[in-house]
Formats: C-alpha cells, sequence, structure tokens
C-alpha cells in the first residue's frame, strides 16, 4: 500500500511524539486489565494484541490481566447452572468455581495468548495458581442486618481476595521476551482455587512489581464530571470530592478504588481508559492525548 507524502508525515510526526514516552518508560512495567468490549469485538481485540506487542519490542514490560465474566455467565446457561451476585460479584460454588476456572485458565487465557503470539508476540498464559503466583483467601461479605446488632456474614463460596503476589515468574518474564497473560484465579492454603476481581487482581500485580502503570480498560470514555465532560487527569482529593458529590457512583467505584489504592502503594499512576477505541492503550501510554482517565503521576 503506497501512502501520500502527507500521510507519511503525520505517520512520522506520530513515532517523534511516541519517543519521548519510549525513552521514559523503557524497561518499566505496565500491567493492564483487559475486559470489555475490547475483549469481545474482533478488530478490537486485533488492535490490543499488536499494542502489547509493539510495547514489548520497543522496551516496555507489558502484564495481562483478564476478566471473562460473559463468557463464564454463557457456559454456566448452557450447563443450565443458575448464576446469581451479592454486590455484583458472581456467588461461586464448587461447580460454578469448576466453571470458572475451565473457562478464564482455559477458553478465554489461551485466545489471548493465541491472538498475542499470532501478532508476534511471544505470551505466556498463566493462572494465579501457577507458581503460586496469586496467593489468596476467601473474601468475607458483609451486609447490615435489620435484626441483628452487628452485620451478617454472606457465604458466597470460591470468592477470594489477594493476600500476596509471587513475583519470581514474573520477574522471570519481564527480564525476557515472555509477555505474561495472567487469569485471575488465586491459590489458598490449603490449594483451594479462588475467583477473583480482575481488576483487584490487576491492581495487586502492580503494587506488588512497583509498576509505571496500572491501565483499565473499560466501556466507558473515561472519568466525567457533573456535566458529562472528560476529565483527562485527576490527583486523589479530587476523586474522593468527585465521590463525595455522587459524581463518581456504582460500579465506577471498585474500579477507582483500585486506581487510588495503587497508585497509594507505588504505582506511578493508574489510567481508566476507553476499550471501544482501536489502539486505546497505544494512545494512552504513548501519545498526549490518551483516551482516558489519569490518576497521579508526572507524565
Amino acid at each position: 500500500m503506497t501512502v501520500t507524502r502527507d500521510e507519511a508525515l503525520n505517520i512520522a510526526k506520530v513515532l517523534t511524539e511516541a519517543l519521548p514516552y519510549i525513552q521514559s518508560f523503557k524497561g518499566r512495567t505496565i500491567v493492564i486489565k483487559y475486559g470489555g468490549n475490547a475483549m469481545t469485538e474482533d478488530r478490537l481485540k486485533e488492535s490490543f494484541a499488536k499494542d502489547i506487542v509493539l510495547m514489548k519490542l520497543v522496551g516496555l514490560n507489558p502484564i495481562i490481566v483478564h476478566g471473562g465474566g460473559p463468557q463464564i455467565g454463557e457456559l454456566l446457561a448452557q450447563l443450565n447452572i443458575e448464576s446469581h451476585f451479592v454486590g455484583g460479584m458472581r456467588v461461586t460454588d464448587s461447580a460454578t468455581m469448576d466453571v470458572v476456572e475451565m473457562v478464564l485458565g482455559g477458553q478465554v487465557n489461551k485466545e489471548i495468548v493465541s491472538l498475542i503470539n499470532r501478532s508476534g508476540g511471544r505470551a505466556i498464559g498463566l493462572t494465579g495458581k501457577d507458581a503460586s503466583l496469586i496467593q489468596a483467601k476467601k473474601l468475607v461479605v458483609e451486609q447490615p442486618s435489620e435484626v441483628l446488632n452487628s452485620p451478617e456474614i454472606i457465604d458466597i463460596g470460591h470468592v477470594g481476595e489477594v493476600t500476596a503476589i509471587n513475583r519470581e515468574v514474573l520477574d522471570i518474564a519481564t527480564h525476557s521476551d515472555l509477555i505474561p497473560v495472567i487469569a485471575p484465579i488465586g491459590t489458598g492454603d490449603q490449594g483451594e482455587s479462588f475467583n477473583i476481581n480482575a481488576d483487584l487482581v490487576a491492581g495487586a500485580i502492580a503494587s506488588a512489581l512497583g509498576a509505571e502503570k496500572l491501565i483499565l480498560l473499560t466501556n466507558i470514555e473515561g472519568i466525567q464530571d457533573a456535566q458529562g465532560s472528560l476529565l483527562s487527569t485527576l490527583d486523589e482529593n479530587e476523586v474522593k470530592s468527585l465521590i463525595d458529590s455522587g459524581v463518581i457512583q456504582g460500579g465506577m467505584l471498585p474500579k477507582i478504588q483500585c486506581a487510588l489504592d495503587a497508585v497509594a502503594n507505588g504505582v506511578t499512576s493508574a489510567h481508566i481508559i476507553d476499550g471501544r477505541v482501536e489502539h486505546a492503550v497505544l494512545l494512552e501510554v504513548l501519545t498526549n492525548e490518551g483516551v482516558g482517565t489519569k490518576i497521579g503521576g508526572l507524565v
């Protein structure tokens, strides 16, 4: 395909704009939570894989943590296993946990690995059970009780929270040409499996590695103000003000808290970006404009 002189100049301008970001982030780790439309639409899947391969080739160290809720729900329905949720979390009994491991550790994980490898990368699929990568414990869920003086404990089964990250296997990957693709399944002290929210796993891994960036792909433009305008950068106080005023609410609250926790624990900046945009990750990391909201960080 031939390009015009103007098109060639525009390509050169884009590459030049990316140069200082590549220089700043070379050798640094960027943890990306991959989910939403970016994980289900073919054109977005292809652009995401190419973004990851390019990042690795120019010296950045991407680590991917993926979700898979819709795929889990689809297989459960096919198996006539009913899905139940408490506070947005899937109640995970033993039968459901088997399906979670099958879908996340098998189907979804291997598809992402294959996409990256077909784009020229060297991806390696992992779950949190590999080398005890994600150590976890049962998540305790409480809700107010109308008849008890203390909160009521709700048992949601094999749903966990991260207690520790074994960074050894990730250090090996980041010092090689391998790209880790991680399913958010944790392992307990007795070898039991736990289904863990992928945002929280990504945040825990980013914190454990002292990552340069935590990037959370979503199906929205980013964080917006009360008038619906995108807020491209926010600090902790501004975020808390938006929460207190009710501008940030509902399903965005856990993502925001995940971002705040990561920055508080040593991650340079956290980004909530629009995964519906092609090449969203590259646009956020290597251009002046970006495609979402950055929390913390100077660059």
